[in-house]
Parts: structure tokens; C-alpha cells; sequence
């Protein structure tokens, strides 16, 4: 980490070279530099030698002044933005909304421990929601309008959950109990003082409670009371009121197990009331400024002791109570300019958030009311409701025009903002709920919507993430020894291939598209990258900065595969996708814009290229490509002459009528390059493909191009393949995560009706492998649609996931996690119960092993991973169509959770193979 200083003294170092006419430094110069500066002495000179090449990411050999800025910086602001990124939280939308019947507003929302939303209207109607917003039950407790009887209103209402009753406060001055589970009538208490308008419930002890309200008066309302159950059973029995139980206070209170007090607190009606056990205290709220919020302490069990305060004084006939004003040693007062409406106080963090008329969100030390500690902008209403949960380190608030947000407590910052547009809430905002529970915010107007947190993917069974979504490519830069991994998230991420430690990363790399190809130029020094929004980007990949985009005019399509390609001098990017065409971009070595467009198309790709999606590219030096696409069309072409060199075709499936449902994709493609324009091996296969259906096909592209064999690999996709460095050893992976390994050194010289000798085979990951590399003969590095990217040995020794807390080092067995497998979903039964069993298990018996789903499902259709949601299936058709919908359209097999456990399976040594190879 360069220091402040440390620019200080590169800089004036930079200097005293520009006063010598040298502004730009070669290494040796650049290091003499470093090592003289105070704050980086110690450095390695090969730390030195690595930060070199990544600020020289041209190859210029020479580095200026505002080129070391520019990369110190840029590495800087996307280490924050990593960080940010982490703290990031968001809500799922637009919310799931509820219509409801016209009617009286909601008055409150609770999601008592039962687990259901309970929502009571105006009118005195209780609904039971499911978490997810079902409706279950409901019913209108309070009676209906007569002649001679006036309607109730109902003004709020509370559970008693220890007691399984629901408390609801009228406008008729009456606090009435009903049965939670059936709504049944218990009781109710009459004649109080003043309307209860705010009400809050809190059990003390075993068979005490205390339940608070507030009243228009700006008072604050305390009923202790014992023996609760008694009490209600006992209130059960007296006379009714309007088909209730009841029961006076001025009765209620004269039993020894009832105490009521009542505060005069605040000069205007209170808006809300709370009781905070953990303090113990009292707070209220009011619009009156001088008295915005009141904390009152008082505990139940000591107020007996008259510590707090005096019991009020009733009159005989109960018209009038002299009300008490609490004493001023006892509460807390903080004054609001426009007072507040809502508040939450945490005692975890020791944090009380205040939000009112004047749009702002103040955070408060409870003991400090003279100022606030913290103060939230960003609300363009009044804010009507607020919580703080203090797992997440978030505060939740809503303002009355349905805007919710999300606040980091730590950062004092807005991490998403969800506005009514966006949510789909319409109508006035009457209720909100926020529920740790459900993760979720509910929120009532003219409908009762949610708003659920977006949710990060959990590890299943301890399993060891590398993104947190699919890992779509990635690959291996062997100028800096690091692999480059790209998720469905626009994430890159920069791994140290010898730890396993992550160096850096950076976001939004294609904004919110996701990144589906990648590869790295020839010095190994830059990274491009192309994506579902269609344009290619090239990185300096070790400070997340975009060095240049290239795209083409208008509408762009997705990209499916890019490649870096050498032509003598020159160098280009070419890329292939859902536009069917072969686009290529010179890479100028000086750079003169940052956008840049596409030579213009080859005219033998215009009249006779793919007619459907290409897919895949392979380049086999010097100068030939091939092409593989979605109806299982491969063509050769010179990238000299822009022409075709000859074209092949992917038998279709048997019966005919599927191929236009199911068709034979062409999924990757690799050059035999040690056979490739051999003269003595003309007639041996030079190309090989895989199919959609498992199989892997050799080609001959000379004289005309022709088929050599073919041999079925799996019952599932071939999705990618690879070599080693000699052609001798032909890796292939699979839909549901298999690799296998095949010595094909000697096959496909001429027609073969045999497959090649199999040599290993391993489950790499639950889910489809997007990325299959070999580094240096020695290592396999694979990534997956299960979020993970592993480094494995060649022979299929687990050494590591990336991501995992362990570091392993590369050339110590004992580091890596070997004997071991990576952990699947879910365990099974082993297959095998010996050894000499575990050595004769084929793939084909761990395929059709019982704990499998069936074949059948694993077939073309829908996916149904329950990691990955359904994106859309992609449908083949003679004309252009635009109903493509996402990555999973080529991948349109069953996406099932596998059940397979990994087999223990004699390691053959590929030494051998590869050993033996060589010397022939």
C-alpha cells in the first residue's frame, strides 16, 4: 500500500530524473526509486518487478509520472468500491403487492411469534396474512353501525403473544382483549380518560405485563398489572357492553393487582409510544418541539417504591384525573425543530434514530439530547416510519410518499433507495412493518406490499463460495501468476494462483450485465471481456482500469466468445455471439480513442456464414479460426484471405422432428495445433468439438476438411474442453460437473471405431463447468455455475477452492485440501464400500447410481437449479427472433441438484502418459 508519503517522495524522485530530460523510467531507473523511498524499504525486488509490469500494461517498457498516479489511485477507489459493495444491500424489485378492498386504512401491521401478519383496518377488521402475503383469515370485530348504536373505530392494536390475546384501542375510549387464534371476545376495559391512539405491550415477568398508550392529550398512559391471567379469566365473566365482557378502569383499578399511572409529557398528541425493557424506559414522540421525544425511565418492579413518581388522582365520578408531571431528573427531553413521528432506540448499539416532518433521519446518543450524533439526508417527505436492526447494521425508513430506504448505521450512508415507481405502491401510506424475520418490509396504502431483502446465496453443507453468482469464465495470466475469474455480476476477481488469495477485484465491470467470455492479450498484461450488453471492454485487470471499449454502432448483441489473436505485426480482438457474425478489432498500439469500432464484416461471413448463433471460437496459429454454432454448424475460415476454408455439419438427432426442438449445439471447440498443417498428418483429425448430446468429434480441415470419429463422452453436455501443452492428454467437462481425462495421443490419426483410452475422470462441481484451463501441464483450473473456481492437479487432486479461508501453497501437497472433495448439496450413501470396488467404478455406474436423478431428466428442458433462477429458454429458429432471455438459453438442460458423491478412484499417473508422449 503506497502511502501519502511515499507519493511525496516518488514524486520528488520524478522530478530530479525530469530535471535530467528523463520523464519516463525504465525499471532499473523505477526501482532505484522504490527502494530509496523511507516507507517501502523491504520490498521485494520481485513485488517491485510485479508492480512494474502491472502499471506497464502497454509493454512500453517505461512508466510516467501521472501513469504511477493514475494506477495507485484507480487501485485505491476500487478497493472502497469492493468494500462498499460488501456492505451493499438492496430490495427485491418491485415489491410483492396485495391489492386490498376498498375500505378503511391499516391502521398497524405485526407479525407476532405465531408466524403470521396480522393487519388491523379502521373499521376494526383483523386480517391473518402469511408471511408471503396469502390471506389466511379475517374478521371484523368491532360491531357494526346500528340505529342505535354509533360505530366503533379502531385506533391501534397490539398481541399478547405469552397470553395468546390481541389488544385493540377504540376510538370509544375502550381497550378491548380478544383470542389471538379466533378473534373471540374476551374483555374490555371502559371509560378511559382520553382516546388511546398509540399502544405498546411489554411482559415484565411471569404473569406481568405492562401495556402503555398514548392519548391526544400528550400524555402517556401506564397500566401495570399482575396476575394477568387470572384477571382476564375473572373480566370474562361481568356483564356485558355491547356484546363484551367489561369492565371500567375506575373498577379495574381498584384491585391490588392493577396500577395506573398517567404522565403529562409532551404539549401536543403523542405519535408514538414505546416501552424498551432493556433500559428500562418510556419513550414517546409528539410534533411539539420542546418536547419532540421524552425518555422516561421507570421500571415496574421498583416503581412501587414511589422512586419515579406519584399514583394519579381520580375523582369520585371519574370526570376529571389530576395528571402528574413527571419529574425532570427522571426523563430525557430532545428538542426537534417539527418534532418527530417515529423513532427506534437500540441498545446493542446505543443508538436512538428520530425521524419526523422536516425529512431527516438524527441519530442520537440517548444520554446526550443536546445534539445529535448523526444526521440522514436524502428523504424529500415526512418520515413516517423507522427501524433499526442491529444484526444487519442497518436502519429501515420509510417517508410518506412510500420512498423506502436502507442505511448503513457505521457508514451513516444510503445503500438503496426503493421509490414508489420502482416498488409499484400507489396510495396513501397508512402502515409499516419491518421484520428480521422475513428479511422483508411490509408496507400498507391502498395495498399491502414487501419488500424483501435481496438475498445472498448461502453455502450449502459449509460449501466454499468464489462469487457470490455463477462464475461464467475464467482464466490464468502467466506473466503475474494470477487467475482472472468473471461472474454473472459484473464482478472481476484477481487470485494468487500460488495461495489461492484474492489480490484485488472490481464491479460493474459491464454495469449490471453479466460478463460471458473472457481472455487475456499477449503479454498476459491486459484482460477483455465481453458481455450480455454486447460490447467487448479491455482491462488493466490489477487496478480495475478500462482501457478501452469496443462495440459497434447501435443496438449490440450478446457476445458469446472472444479471443486475442497475433497476425504477424498486428494484433486483434475477435468476438462471436448472438449477431452470427465474426467481428474483429484491431488493437492499435497507440491509443487514440477509447471507443472503438469493428473492421468492416468479412463478405464471405455476410453471404455465407452461420445462420444461427455462433458460440464458440478457436484460433490455430497462424492464421486459421473456427466457428461453432447453435445448430451445430462448424466452419473453418482464413483469417488472411477472410474466406472459408470448409465448413462441417453435426448430425442432428434421431427422430428428425426433435432437431428443430432439441438441436445439436456446438458447444466449444480446440485445435490439435502439433498436428495442425502437418504434411505427414493430413489425414489425421487437427480439430476437435463437442455437442450438446456428450459426444466429441475429431475433424480434418485440410484437403477440403473431413470427419475422422466421433465417441460419446457423457449423457450430458460437453460444455468445454482442453489440452495439454503436447496434444497428448484431451480433457473434457461436462453439464453435471464431471471432467474426464483421455490420452489421445495416438487416436484419431485415421478413422477409429473405438474410444480413446480413458485415463481419469472426477466431479469438479454441482453444477455446469464454465471454464476448464490447463496451467503449465501440472494444474486444472475450473470454474462453475455453483459460484465456486477450483485448482485441482493434473491427476485430479483437489489442492483448493478459491475463496476458501485456508491459504495452500502450490508445491506443498500437505497444504492442499487432497485426500478430500469438495463439499456437494447433500451427502449420499458411498457407492463404494472397498477399494478394489471404488477402482472398477466407471462414470457411466456413478451416473446410473440410485441416488441420481433419472436420465430422462437430465434431457433438453427447463432448468430447475435451486441456485439459479429460469432466465429464459432459447428456442431455435430458421429467422431472426429476439426472445432470447438470457445466459441459460444455451444451457437448456435439466439443471436438477445432483445427488452424486464423489468416488475415491485409484489416481493413474498422467506422468506416464505424458512422460511416454514425449519421447515418442
Amino acid at each position: 500500500m503506497v502511502s501519502i508519503d511515499d507519493l511525496k517522495q516518488i514524486k520528488l524522485a520524478y522530478d530530479e530524473f525530469a530535471k535530467a530530460g528523463i520523464d519516463k523510467l525504465d525499471y532499473s531507473q523505477f526501482k532505484s526509486v522504490v527502494e530509496n523511498c523511507p516507507g517501502l524499504k523491504g520490498v521485494k525486488e520481485s513485488h517491485i518487478k510485479q508492480l512494474f509490469m502491472k502499471i506497464d500494461f502497454t509493454c512500453d517498457g517505461k512508466i510516467e509520472w501521472h501513469e504511477f498516479c493514475t494506477y495507485v489511485y484507480l487501485e485505491n477507489e476500487a478497493k472502497e468500491e469492493t468494500l462498499r459493495r460488501s456492505k451493499m444491500a438492496a430490495f427485491v424489485l418491485p415489491a410483492k403487492v396485495k391489492f386490498l378492498k376498498c375500505g378503511k386504512p391499516v391502521k398497524r401491521i405485526h407479525l407476532p411469534s405465531n408466524g403470521n401478519v396480522v393487519t388491523l383496518r379502521e373499521d376494526g377488521t383483523v386480517h391473518f396474512w402469511t408471511p408471503e402475503l396469502h390471506l389466511k383469515s379475517k374478521k371484523k370485530v368491532l360491531p357494526e353501525r346500528t340505529v342505535v348504536r354509533k360505530p366503533k373505530w379502531a385506533t391501534d392494536f397490539v398481541p399478547m403473544p405469552e397470553y395468546d390475546k390481541l389488544i385493540i384501542g377504540t376510538a370509544s375510549r375502550e381497550i378491548q382483549f380478544y383470542e389471538l387464534s379466533s378473534l373471540e371476545p374476551c374483555c374490555q376495559l371502559s371509560e378511559l380518560e382520553t382516546v388511546p391512539s398509540h399502544l405498546d405491550y411489554c411482559s415484565t415477568g411471569s404473569d406481568e405485563c405492562i401495556i402503555v398508550y398514548g392519548d391526544t392529550q400528550g400524555c402517556v398512559n401506564i397500566l401495570l398489572i399482575t396476575s394477568i391471567r387470572e384477571k382476564l379469566r375473572l373480566w370474562k365473566r361481568l356483564t356485558q357492553v355491547d356484546d363484551m365482557p367489561n369492565v371500567s378502569l375506575d373498577r379495574a383499578i381498584m384491585s391490588p393487582e392493577i396500577t395506573f399511572i398517567r404522565w403529562k409529557v409532551h404539549q401536543d398528541c403523542v405519535s408514538e409510544v414505546k416501552y424498551f425493557q432493556s433500559i428500562p424506559a418510556i419513550v414517546s414522540s409528539s410534533a411539539h418541539k420542546d418536547s419532540a421525544l421524552v425518555i422516561g425511565l421507570f421500571d415496574p418492579s421498583t416503581y412501587m417504591q414511589e422512586q419515579m413518581i406519584a399514583l394519579p388522582k381520580v375523582s369520585e365520578k371519574r370526570k376529571s384525573t389530576k395528571v402528574p408531571q413527571k419529574a425532570t431528573r427522571e426523563q430525557t427531553i430532545f428538542t426537534v425543530s417539527k418534532g418527530v413521528m417515529t423513532f427506534d432506540f437500540c441498545e446493542k448499539q446505543n443508538l436512538l434514530v428520530t425521524g419526523g416532518m422536516d425529512t431527516l433521519l438524527r441519530m442520537w446518543n440517548r444520554h446526550v439530547p443536546t445534539r445529535p450524533r448523526g444526521i440522514l439526508k436524502g428523504h424529500k417527505a415526512p418520515v413516517s416510519y423507522l427501524c433499526i436492526s442491529s444484526e444487519e447494521g442497518h436502519i429501515y425508513s420509510v417517508s410518506k410518499d412510500k420512498t423506502a430506504k436502507i442505511w448503513h448505521i457505521k457508514d451513516e450512508t444510503c445503500l438503496f433507495t426503493a421509490n414508489p415507481d420502482a416498488s409499484n405502491i400507489r396510495g396513501e401510506l397508512s402502515a409499516c412493518l419491518y421484520s428480521s424475520a422475513v428479511k422483508g418490509l411490509y408496507i400498507a396504502s391502498d395495498s399491502l406490499a414487501l419488500l424483501s431483502l435481496q438475498k445472498k446465496p448461502q453455502p450449502k453443507d459449509n460449501q466454499i463460495l468464489s462469487h457470490e453468482e455463477p462464475v461464467l469464465c475464467c482464466g490464468y495470466s502467466e506473466e503475474f501468476k494470477q487467475v482472472v475469474s468473471c461472474s454473472r455480476g459484473s464482478v472481476v476477481k484477481v487470485w494468487d494462483v500460488e495461495t489461492g488469495a484474492q489480490m484485488f477485484e472490481f464491479g460493474g465491470a459491464h454495469g449490471k450485465s453479466a460478463i460471458t467470455c473472457m481472455a487475456f492479450d499477449s503479454s498476459g498484461r491486459r484482460l477483455v471481456t465481453g458481455g450480455i450488453d454486447g460490447c467487448l471492454k479491455m482491462w488493466n485487470f490489477n487496478n480495475g482500469q478500462c482501457v478501452k471499449i469496443l462495440k459497434k454502432d447501435g443496438k449490440c448483441d450478446q457476445i458469446c466468445d472472444c479471443l486475442y489473436l497475433k497476425l504477424h505485426r498486428k494484433a486483434f480482438v475477435v468476438s462471436v455471439g448472438w449477431d452470427r457474425r465474426i467481428d474483429v478489432y484491431e488493437d492499435f498500439k497507440e491509443e487514440t480513442q477509447k471507443t472503438q469500432r469493428p473492421k468492416p464484416s468479412w463478405q464471405d461471413d455476410v453471404r455465407n456464414g452461420h445462420r444461427e448463433d455462433i458460440l464458440c471460437i478457436a484460433q490455430c496459429p497462424p492464421h486459421h479460426l473456427a466457428t461453432g454454432s447453435y445448430d451445430g454448424e462448424i466452419i473453418i475460415w482464413n483469417v488472411v484471405s477472410e474466406r472459408i476454408l470448409c465448413r462441417f455439419q453435426i448430425t442432428q438427432p434421431t427422430p428428425p422432428q426433435l432437431s428443430s426442438i432439441h438441436p445439436t449445439t456446438v458447444p466449444s471447440l480446440i485445435f490439435l495445433k502439433t498436428r495442425a498443417f502437418v504434411r505427414e498428418l493430413s489425414s489425421a483429425a487437427s480439430l476437435i468439438s463437442s455437442d450438446s448430446k456428450g459426444h466429441i468429434h475429431f475433424w480434418s480441415i485440410l484437403n477440403g476438411g473431413n470427419f475422422i470419429t466421433s465417441f460419446q463422452a457423457s449423457q450430458q453436455a460437453i460444455k468445454k474442453l482442453a489440452l495439454s501443452s503436447d496434444d497428448s492428454v484431451l480433457f473434457a467437462s461436462d453439464f453435471a460437473g464431471f471432467i474426464y481425462a483421455y490420452n489421445i495421443k495416438q487416436y484419431a490419426l485415421k478413422p477409429e471405431k473405438n474410444p480413446p483410452e480413458k485415463v481419469n475422470f472426477w466431479r469438479a462441481h454441482t453444477d455446469n463447468i464454465s471454464s476448464l484451463k490447463i496451467i503449465e501441464d501440472r494444474y486444472v483450473l475450473t470454474s462453475s455455475w455453483d459460484f465456486s473456481m477450483r485448482l485441482w492437479t493434473i491427476h485430479g487432486e483437489l489442492i483448493g477452492t478459491f475463496g476458501q479461508n485456508e491459504k495452500w501453497c502450490i508445491d506443498t501437497p500437505s497444504s492442499w485440501k487432497h485426500p478430500s472433495q469438495p463439499t456437494l448439496e447433500r451427502e449420499t450413501e458411498s457407492f463404494l464400500k472397498s477399494d478394489e470396488a471404488k477402482n472398477e467404478k466407471s462414470e457411466s455406474d456413478v451416473l446410473n447410481n440410485e441416488s441420481d436423478p433419472p436420465m430422462s431428466h437430465l434431457e433438453d428442458g427447463p432448468s430447475s437449479s435451486s441456485l439459479l433462477p429460469e432466465l429464459g429458454k432459447r428456442q431455435c429458429r430458421p429467422k431472426r427472433t429476439s426472445d432470447r432471455k438470457g445466459l441459460r438459453d444455451y444451457l437448456s438442460f435439466e439443471d436438477s441438484d445432483f445427488i452424486f458423491t464423489l468416488p475415491t478412484i485409484k489416481k493413474p499417473d498422467l506422468s506416464k502418459v505424458l512422460s511416454k508422449n514425449a519421447d515418442d
